[in-house]
């Protein structure tokens, strides 16, 4: 069993069952205690338990619930929104990462002639009823926090589709273009919709230079085009333009 799957089956037997022993582990992933340590002290390497005695817990996510992070710099998420729509041509497919700068884009194509393919309820919510726009969902498990898919089932699907264009979002960009996120289980995701797409638009504003994150997605070169605000890094925009990518800032303010 790779150690990926090993990782994500430990998660999610956390979030469901609570503190668990490593023994407990051991016998449900078929492999040696040893083994389950090291991916336990991997994981908490991450950010993504907590050794307790005996085994281990999930960690309390730092990350603030989808409702209060959509609400804010809401002008600066419209504006970035607003210019990576343009990018979108009827006929497309496009593939929606979570996040709430994402959900506002899907606002922006709502109506459109395109076929959009997401992990994320709040991008479903948007589309649910738009009969002009192909929906497709992608399954896992759900993160009620956050409103995501995650897992083994939502990376297998990835496997299973080719989009043109790819809209990924983040919660920290360091200054040499690393893509970060702060939840573990979200970036095979990611990576997997990376590797799913022609084309890879990352949309960020500028509160997200540098913003956070404990897990490094990508590089700037997995990055075609970056679409964000005025006030983001130099330094940051200069390592995407070394690294080929197109980098589009718009104006945030009421009327974007």
């Amino acid at each position: 069993m790779l150690s990926s799957v090993r990782h994500e089956r430990i998660l999610e037997r956390l979030r469901t069952a609570g503190p668990t022993e490593v023994a407990v582990l051991s016998g449900l992933l078929r492999v040696s205690e040893a083994t389950v340590r090291r991916d336990l002290a991997h994981l908490e390497s991450q950010g993504a338990l907590t050794r307790v005695h005996g085994g281990a817990a999930l960690a309390t996510s730092p990350e603030p619930p989808f409702a209060q992070v959509s609400t804010s710099h809401l002008d600066e998420k419209t504006a970035v929104a607003r210019s990576a729509a343009a990018l979108v041509e009827d006929g497309d497919v496009v593939l929606l990462d979570i996040g709430t700068t994402t959900h506002q884009l899907a606002v922006e194509l709502r109506g459109r002639s395109i076929t959009v393919v997401t992990s994320s309820l709040a991008v479903l919510e948007v589309f649910e009823h738009d009969t002009a726009t192909e929906l497709i969902v992608l399954g896992g498990v759900l993160r009620r926090n956050y409103r995501s898919l995650v897992g083994f089932i939502t990376e297998q699907a990835l496997k299973q589709i080719h989009v043109d264009k790819l809209f990924l979002g983040t919660s920290g960009i360091r200054a040499d273009g690393s893509v970060l996120d702060t939840t573990v289980v979200e970036v095979p995701v990611k990576q997997g919709m990376i590797a799913a797409a022609d084309h890879v638009t990352l949309v960020a504003d500028s509160d997200k230079f540098p913003g956070s994150g404990v897990a490094r997605v990508c590089g700037p070169e997995a990055i075609n085009a970056l679409v964000t605000t005025t006030g983001a890094d130099t330094t940051t925009l200069a390592a995407f333009r070394e690294a080929g990518c197109d980098v589009q800032t718009a104006e945030a303010g009421p009327n974007n």
